[in-house]
């Protein structure tokens, strides 16, 4: 994955999941949560900004190593 993402490789990435999957966002390798992803998109200076909604729970363990952060 680029460590720029854009709008176009999000979709890619996402089109051929079912559209009823939740999703969250992993964070911080070193203390990895997975967090709500807000509804909310904000574009400001040619950047879409995603904000998280809080704070699930911890990542699954499963979810670290596939992320390799293990």
């Amino acid at each position: 994955m680029p460590q720029y993402l854009t709008v176009g490789h999000l979709l890619r990435q996402l089109q051929g999941l079912d559209p009823n999957l939740p999703i969250r966002l992993a964070i911080n390798p070193d203390f990895p949560f997975a967090h709500y992803v807000g509804a909310d998109v904000v574009v400001r200076d040619g950047t879409a900004f995603i904000a998280d909604d809080g704070q699930e729970d911890y990542l699954p363990t499963a979810v670290g190593d596939a992320l390799a952060w293990a």
